[in-house]
């Protein structure tokens, strides 16, 4: 085919299925085009590109921001990089699986972009975590600070002229989706896999410093070590309530 698309969890499934030994490499050619979806580090995303350009064959790297439920309603967004050419001749087809796409330059950008998103979402996760254990510490219902979230996102409907009215959406200051969506299994201790905790990560290989990321990353180390890796990564929240009742326990 002329074009083949890949998407892979991780980076040795990545490079396995682009060059290894019955990988796409070998079918690819002038004319053809490969499109990596997959989640990858900026170093395996060149190490593919180089692979695939060796054959004449054309590259681009897209990785996705949204897991499985925006996957399945066509609502992921793209970080593309890499041939130009083949971004435009792939545009429709990334239209139909996303809502959005961005095209960022050279092979390793859309990688990196990936990386800086998962960052700030595993941040986001891990204090959001900390709040409901929070809430939980000093009386409150943690059910009722999900419900915060939500309607920080206001929904209306304000009527206008004749009796016309219109659906109005107000976004608060802590308006996030992710929180209402899997805060409420958080409270049950239950984690329905849509990102696998294992797959959070920081950018080990960039001088600049990145202090809160680096204290989240910590918490999912130890969310890893007590066995949650293939939970959703929401289950960060593990970590954190062991540390809260360690020093309970003290």
């Amino acid at each position: 085919c002329d074009l083949t698309f890949a998407m892979l969890a991780d980076p040795q499934s990545a490079v396995d299925v682009a060059c290894g030994k019955y990988g796409a490499a070998n079918g690819m050619g002038p004319g053809k085009g490969y499109v990596d979806v997959s989640t990858v580090d900026v170093d395996t995303s060149k190490l593919i590109n180089g692979q695939i350009k060796s054959t004449g064959a054309l590259f681009l790297e897209a990785p996705v921001s949204g897991s499985k439920k925006p996957a399945e309603d066509g609502q992921l967004i793209f970080l593309t990089a890499g041939d130009k050419n083949l971004y435009d001749t792939v545009a429709p087809f990334l239209d139909i699986m996303g809502k959005s796409r961005f095209y960022l330059g050279d092979v390793g950008n859309g990688a990196a972009m990936k990386l800086v998103v998962n960052m700030i979402m595993g941040s986001m996760m891990a204090s959001f975590s900390e709040g409901l254990l929070l809430s939980e510490k000093v009386g409150l219902d943690p059910k009722v600070l999900v419900e915060v979230f939500r309607y920080s996102s206001v929904h209306k409907i304000k009527p206008i002229v004749s009796g016309v009215c219109v659906g109005v959406i107000s976004q608060g200051a802590i308006s996030a989706p992710m929180y209402s969506m899997k805060g409420p299994s958080m409270i049950q201790s239950h984690y329905p896999t849509a990102f696998p905790l294992k797959h959070q990560q920081k950018a080990k290989s960039v001088s600049q410093p990145i202090p809160i990321a680096a204290a989240a990353n910590e918490l999912y180390k130890v969310a890893k070590s007590h066995g949650y890796s293939d939970e959703d990564f929401s289950a960060v929240i593990e970590a954190l309530r062991s540390k809260f009742q360690h020093s309970e326990n003290q």
